[in-house]
């Protein structure tokens, strides 16, 4: 039986503690900690997790003598490098949400102490484990489009003027970024995957269009180039209504996309495309993604029965910190590119400035100043993303 610690009891904490109630029988939450205790303790009766500690901090659950298998680290940004440390040191095993940290040095920290300390880490990537992204990577490495020469990344979310109201939002120091690293962080994570690497180059252009309580973006545009020659553009967005998002991969022979769709043409003598397609290449693609079976389990479910897994076997999970540090390196470079209004090249070195979080907070531009917030929000649903 593995036991699991929640460190932070916001909203998005409700997918992971239901995502570990859904095996009762590998796994049982022991405590959960947060800075507002009472979040906590609602938590704790809302799931009826009657045997559940409550901890005001990391360091109390930590010093307690409890027996702590797994810390799933829920917390904003900011805090997930010095808490993911603190407990693999303690030789905890740990699972942290997204973004793995605000900056590359953190980032290295948490796999430092991985490695030192013989533990386990996993990055939340959920949606590697939503059939439609999984189903895609499948048919892309089936070579039956042909190789990516073009990817439309669309992250498009919307928030309302209130989001940045929250205390640690809307900040360089406490959120680390905008949506390019705290919502795009999936589908950055998403094309990197499918890929299989980081571009050469990253152009950008960062704005806030609509969030004047915010200091961060509220929008950027990404252009990348590839060693291969193929290139992508990456939107990131808290500002598109009706937050429809997804894939598209123009590929040699045919376009796939997520939500799936595929269209393959073929030329006529004069090069334009014949009217009717390339309908036997389009058949055998839709039934090539019609014959993948279904994930046992999607979403943050399916990243954590993969963890458990790992734990259970000694093996490694899906997604691990050099995966959830290969994000966080291209989300630099698009802020280094916009900061800079010009391409950067990658990798990101140590001696680069923006290698540190330090370095980032020097050179990021404030859209607006952040001059009143709120301390806490009433719990209501969120939204985890529109694929359908």
């Amino acid at each position: 039986m593995i036991n699991a610690a929640v460190v932070g009891t916001g909203n998005i904490s409700v997918s992971h503690i239901q995502g570990l109630l859904t095996f009762p029988e590998r796994c049982k939450i022991v405590a959960l900690v947060d800075i507002y205790p009472e979040k906590a303790e609602g938590a704790k009766e809302k799931y009826r997790l009657e045997e559940a500690q409550v901890f005001d901090s990391h360091e109390a659950l930590l010093a307690s003598g409890l027996k702590i298998d797994l810390v799933h680290v829920c917390t904003p940004p900011s805090s997930h490098a010095q808490i993911a440390v603190n407990c693999m040191n303690a030789g905890c095993n740990v699972l942290v949400e997204k973004p793995m940290a605000p900056s590359l040095k953190e980032c290295d920290a948490m796999l430092e102490a991985e490695k030192k300390n013989g533990v386990t880490m996993g990055i939340v990537a959920q949606n590697r484990f939503r059939n439609s992204i999984y189903k895609l990577k499948k048919t892309v490495d089936s070579g039956l489009a042909g190789s990516i020469r073009c990817a439309h990344v669309n992250s498009l979310w919307w928030r309302g003027h209130c989001y940045y109201d929250l205390w640690w939002r809307g900040t360089w120091e406490k959120e680390g970024g905008g949506p390019t690293l705290n919502h795009a962080v999936h589908h950055i994570d998403m094309i990197n995957w499918i890929q299989g690497g980081l571009p050469e180059e990253v152009t950008s252009v960062l704005a806030n269009v609509m969030h004047d309580n915010s200091e961060v973006e509220d929008l950027s545009f990404a252009a990348l180039r590839y060693k291969d020659g193929s290139v992508a553009e990456v939107t990131s967005s808290v500002v598109h209504h009706g937050e429809e998002q997804g894939i598209v991969l123009q590929c040699e022979n045919a376009k796939l996309a997520a939500p799936w769709s595929c269209v393959a043409e073929v030329t006529q003598a004069n090069g334009f495309p014949v009217p009717e397609h390339n309908q036997e290449l389009m058949k055998e693609l839709d039934t090539f993604y019609n014959s993948i079976e279904d994930l046992p389990y999607e979403g943050h479910t399916g990243e954590i029965e993969n963890v458990l897994s790992a734990l259970e076997k000694g093996t490694r999970p899906f997604i691990t910190g050099e995966d959830g540090r290969k994000t966080v390196e291209l989300i630099t470079a698009i802020y280094k590119a916009g900061f800079q209004k010009r391409t950067v090249g990658l990798p990101i070195a140590e001696a680069d400035e923006y290698y540190t979080m330090e370095g980032i907070l020097r050179n990021a531009v404030h859209f607006y100043e952040k001059s009143a917030s709120v301390e806490n929000f009433a719990a209501e649903d969120i939204t985890v993303g529109n694929y359908k």
